[in-house]
């Protein structure tokens, strides 16, 4: 087979009319539901929060045509946004109820057949929900793209969703389930002998005395192939160290472990998106962004910004609310029958 040359879009022109017609059906969703579009910056002094997430860097300056360095100039650095969150939130922080974006985002060190670093993200927040209605939503939302793509395109490699409601299982309930011990309460040591009885490589540099790297082994050997095989799948209320920005629901009677108000959508064992019953509290957002950063810089990394504009406004009263992020090219992608993001992008990262 002849390979195109680099100036050629990497999908075909049929697929990219196909997208356009289910990022319309995406819209028409959303306008029915009561949602209205928004656009954020792409660019911004606000970024991530999270250790494990890499954001590109810019510098800006408000002189032009200067030869001096950075530091003599007081050039400050602004980030491409790994998600439209932040500036999402301080717009529910100024009313809005019910809001959506269809944006790219950009993080560093995502190549491959399910990641480009500059990719395709829809996310939208609606005040007083909480991530189980949430999921009610994406599963319906899910449900009329697949719909939309059976009739405007070939459908033959596509794997088609349940017609029953996708199951949903706790984070717990999947490790107890399909590794045989606790997600939230096992030890570095019970983690690691299910890993020698299940006879799992562990990767060089491996720290074997800390839970959250053997978990995270853990889900991708044994776990999320079972997902895989589920089809679709909720996995929900995820370990506390796994917060990022949803609330954690402490302990109770009913429940002796406190978790994570989380959620995600697994399609074919492809994640597909991540939704939060969001953190409202300021002081709890300060206390994570100082955290995170000092696990970046321990690893030598870029620290985070210990100021940021969401953090006002939460401190101004950001209402309860819930907000899913969701992978669009991915499930474009499986929407279509396709097997890589490069069919449904017109130029990814090589060819940008």
């Amino acid at each position: 087979m002849t390979e195109l040359p680099d100036y050629l879009p990497t999908a075909a022109l049929e697929t990219l009319q196909h997208r356009s017609v289910l990022l319309r059906t995406i819209r028409e969703f959303f306008h029915a539901r009561e949602y209205w579009e928004v656009e954020t910056p792409l660019l911004s002094r606000d970024t991530v929060v999270d250790a494990y997430i890499d954001p590109f860097t810019s510098e800006w300056r408000a002189e032009e045509g200067t030869t001096e360095p950075a530091a003599n100039r007081g050039a400050a650095i602004r980030y491409l946004q790994t998600s439209p969150e932040f500036a999402m939130k301080r717009l529910l922080t100024a009313g809005a109820d019910r809001i959506y974006q269809i944006t790219h985002a950009f993080r560093q060190a995502e190549r491959g057949e399910m990641h480009n670093p500059e990719f395709s993200m829809l996310e939208w927040y609606r005040q007083g929900e909480t991530h189980q209605e949430q999921m009610t939503f994406v599963e319906t939302l899910v449900r009329a793209i697949y719909q939309r793509a059976a009739e405007v395109s070939d459908q033959s490699e596509r794997h088609p969703l349940p017609s029953e409601a996708f199951p949903r299982l706790s984070y717990e309930a999947a490790f107890q389930q399909f590794a045989g011990l606790s997600a939230l309460s096992s030890s570095a040591e019970e983690f690691a002998r299910v890993a020698e009885s299940k006879q799992i490589s562990v990767p060089g540099g491996f720290d074997t005395t800390d839970r959250l790297s053997w978990q995270n082994l853990l889900l991708v050997e044994l776990v999320e192939p079972e997902l895989k095989r589920r089809g679709a799948v909720f996995v929900y209320d995820y370990p506390p160290e796994q917060s990022a920005l949803a609330r954690i629901r402490p302990s109770d009677e009913e429940s002796p472990h406190a978790v994570s108000e989380r959620f995600e959508l697994y399609l074919q064992g492809v994640e597909i998106c991540n939704g939060y019953h969001e953190l409202t509290d300021a002081e709890e957002l300060r206390a994570r962004i100082q955290k995170q950063s000092e696990l970046r810089q321990q690893e030598y990394r870029l620290a985070l910004p210990g100021e940021s504009y969401l953090l006002q406004a939460m401190e101004a009263g950001l209402p309860a609310c819930a907000g899913t992020a969701l992978g669009l090219d991915r499930l474009i992608m499986l929407a279509l029958g396709k097997r890589r993001l490069q069919e449904v992008i017109a130029f990814p990262f090589d060819r940008a």
